[in-house]
């Protein structure tokens, strides 16, 4: 192989390796990724309204920054807010355009997305957040097909 040829590939791949740390977007819906923010939205608003609160709104850019934290969790098999160096909360959420002031809830292990909601009723900090002042709302699940398909969980409310 030429000096030249190596060089290119070397680039090539030095280029997409970058791009694949540096990107943020969430990932399309594949067959182990869903958006279940229409069910999760009703148990969250039936929270609220019985607190005297607003309801929620689905949000596409929250909806979106969901699903890019939860395929980054199951990619990574790890529950975590901040996955790899340089991960920010404030630089996912400023890339996916979510309205701040925002908040993330995560879980793993819920099978149905009525558990995940209700482990995150049951956690005074998550729980916090639901009730917080915000108007939007998004939730996804991703499952890591490689370790046992265990269910990845991301909630992102938005003002």
């Amino acid at each position: 192989m030429s000096q030249i040829s190596r060089r290119s590939i070397l680039a090539v791949s030095a280029t997409m390796l970058l791009s694949a740390c540096v990107s943020s977007r969430a990932p399309k819906l594949t067959g182990n990724t869903s958006d279940e923010t229409g069910a999760a939205l009703a148990m969250v608003n039936k929270l609220r309204s019985d607190r005297g609160l607003a309801p929620l709104s689905p949000n596409t850019n929250a909806r979106q920054a969901a699903t890019g934290q939860a395929v980054r969790m199951a990619k990574a098999d790890k529950m975590s807010h901040l996955i790899g160096l340089g991960d920010s909360f404030l630089s996912r959420m400023k890339s996916h355009s979510v309205p701040l002031p925002a908040a993330e809830n995560i879980a793993s292990g819920q099978n149905e997305v009525e558990r995940a909601v209700q482990a995150w009723i049951d956690s005074p900090k998550h729980l916090e957040n639901m009730l917080g002042n915000y108007r939007g709302l998004g939730v996804a699940v991703a499952r890591d097909m490689a370790s046992g398909n265990r269910p990845y969980w991301a909630m992102v409310l938005s003002s």
